[in-house]
């Protein structure tokens, strides 16, 4: 089962941006991430089999705060 996990984390600066996309690319089962919004401050996650919250966990250690705002699956 393939899903779509977004994400609001709090991003700052460059450096910020690229410890969250390497974070979430390093989780198993993720197959695409990417960057939504404006502000470039939600991080779009997909893949098979990832857990959302403990992507949402590690996010807040690493990172920031972080809102868990979607998760949807993908046909």
């Amino acid at each position: 089962m393939k899903q779509k996990i977004v994400m609001k984390v709090q991003m700052n600066c460059q450096k910020c941006r690229t410890q969250a996309l390497k974070h979430v690319a390093d989780a198993d089962g993720v197959d695409f991430v990417g960057l939504e919004g404006s502000e470039k401050d939600k991080v779009v996650v997909i893949g098979e089999g990832v857990d959302a919250v403990e992507l949402a966990a590690g996010l807040r250690k690493k990172v920031g705060h972080t809102d868990l705002i979607s998760v949807a699956e993908i046909k």
